[in-house]
């Protein structure tokens, strides 16, 4: 990295007066990362050990939305204070971006609007999560909840709890959904038989299973739109 002390760096130039001059829509990414390091170390300024996050992930804000403690943490000069602040604020993002999916999805007309209130929660994960959103009659969400956690290859569903949480909700429908790590939106044989023993035990007790989502990190595939149930 080419080292360059932010203090030596014009006053218009560095990150925090550009913040309180310009506003903070023209900060660039390292510019932003830089305000939340803080400070850098010997021979490397916060700007410094913005740039390498941002090579580490070839500007992929995705991929560094993604980023834990331990990853941060393997950044030069990045400690557990400045790697918990880090950390903290992509969860932010993440939780305005729930909180505007909330307020705006009034009813779930199409698989695009479960993807909105679900993809905040599923598309940075590195480990696959089951969720369900329950519906009532008028198509509107009851509640959204993680039903279980596994690895990267996949993770167990207890239909039985899914169901039990339907009926005490009063639930008219369900969409089932999961996500892929991986970025490969096809489903699995194991997928294509969870959805169709939810549709069965759904139908016994008077219940529709709308869709499946499988959501990636930037996208998601629906089973309702393909066909497929």
């Amino acid at each position: 990295m080419t080292y360059q002390k932010i203090q030596d760096l014009l006053a218009e130039d560095r990150p925090r007066e550009i913040l309180f001059t310009k506003g903070r829509e023209i900060l660039r990414l390292e510019e932003i990362l830089a305000i939340l390091i803080g400070t850098g170390i010997r021979d490397y300024s916060a700007l410094d050990l913005a740039r390498e996050m941002i090579r580490q992930v070839d500007g992929d804000l995705a991929t560094l939305g993604r980023w834990g403690l331990p990853e941060f943490r393997k950044i030069k000069g990045i400690g557990v204070a400045k790697a918990a602040v880090l950390v903290a604020a992509m969860e932010l993002g993440r939780r305005r971006m729930d909180y505007q999916a909330n307020a705006t999805v009034d009813r779930i007309r199409q698989s695009a609007d479960a993807y909105d209130l679900l993809k905040s929660h599923l598309a940075d994960l590195v480990h696959e999560e089951f969720w369900v959103i329950y519906l009532n009659r008028a198509a509107r969400m009851i509640k959204k909840e993680c039903i279980s956690r596994g690895g990267i290859a996949g993770t167990v569903v207890d239909i039985k709890l899914i169901l039990k949480s339907a009926i005490h909700l009063q639930a008219s429908s369900l969409i089932l959904a999961h996500n892929h790590p991986s970025g490969h939106l096809q489903p699995s044989e194991a997928d294509k038989q969870l959805t169709n023993r939810m549709l069965a035990a759904a139908k016994s007790v008077d219940m529709l299973v709308a869709d499946h989502l499988i959501i990636s990190a930037s996208t998601y595939v629906s089973f309702a739109d393909e066909g497929w149930m």
